[in-house]
């Protein structure tokens, strides 16, 4: 009679043991490791600049803009967003998009500059910082906008890290500046943390489904027009594509502002509130 409550109890015990091997990885998991692989790339960044290698360092920036792109696209795919993976991504970039390239511009050329140089350096972690934190705002707020209000943190970063893996090279194309590549670094740095502030809208990347590709099929050729320029072209693609990308954010800026100056203009009753508003004051 033994036998048989021992081959109950173990079968018992087994069937547990397989409860317990099969629980599912969280779902969370699989964004969070790319957010964390760009938070690596951003420090290693620090470490490869730190040691001299400005080329090598500027290209750990780039491959953390490619690990930020994608927790993005796997997190909607798997449906896996969480308040946590936010505040995690934000951290991340505030490491790999803003502190990584301010630290990469000192050391290339506004290091020159002693304490001036350390505030030209300091804009992109300062105003990166500030454009994240309005981005979170406005997500617990659920405000949803079809487009970026000010110029992602990442595009920044990429850009000043084109500029340098372009130009390190070449530095005889600033040699008739009286202060060398500063002259010209130095208006992209302020203007690139001007836009991070800014309200102007930016393309988003279009999200990775059916419906999205549809929809927005005009982006998707342009990103896959983005992506293979890079691929073919490496630093001189990065510049090239970033440029543009920056360039159609100006002018669609500017021409919506223009729009609601027009539309201000022929509506009276605008002017109306506006006078009314004035007089209250």
């Amino acid at each position: 009679m033994k036998y048989p409550i021992q081959k109950f109890k173990a079968l018992k015990n087994r069937k547990r043991r397989q409860r317990r091997v099969r629980k599912p990885i969280p779902r969370l998991v699989v964004p969070s490791f790319f957010t964390l692989m760009n938070l690596f790339c951003g420090f290693l960044s620090v470490i490869t600049v730190a040691s001299g290698n400005l080329v090598m360092g500027a290209w750990f920036i780039v491959l953390a803009g490619l690990f930020d792109s994608l927790d993005g696209v796997v997190a909607r795919m798997a449906n896996a967003t969480s308040p946590f993976g936010s505040e995690l991504d934000s951290l991340s970039d505030v490491v790999s998009f803003g502190v990584a390239p301010g630290f990469l511009v000192y050391n290339y050329a506004m290091i020159e500059f002693s304490i001036l140089g350390i505030m030209l350096s300091a804009l992109p972690p300062l105003c990166g910082a500030v454009r994240l934190a309005r981005f979170n705002v406005d997500v617990r707020q659920d405000l949803q906008f079809e487009d970026f209000r000010g110029l992602p943190i990442p595009v920044q970063a990429i850009m000043l890290c084109a500029f340098v893996l372009t130009f390190s090279q070449r530095p005889e194309l600033f040699s008739a500046f009286e202060f060398g590549v500063s002259t010209i670094l130095t208006p992209v740095i302020v203007l690139l943390s001007f836009l991070m502030l800014s309200s102007i809208p930016f393309d988003k990347l279009p999200a990775f489904s059916k419906e999205s590709l549809h929809r927005n099929k005009r982006k998707f050729l342009l990103f896959l027009i983005y992506l293979g320029s890079i691929i073919l072209f490496r630093e001189y693609g990065l510049i090239a594509v970033f440029s543009i990308y920056i360039l159609k954010g100006l002018v669609r800026g500017g021409w919506l502002f223009w729009n609601e100056q027009l539309a201000d203009e022929t509506d009276p009753s605008s002017r109306d509130r506006y006078s009314e508003g004035d007089a209250d004051r």
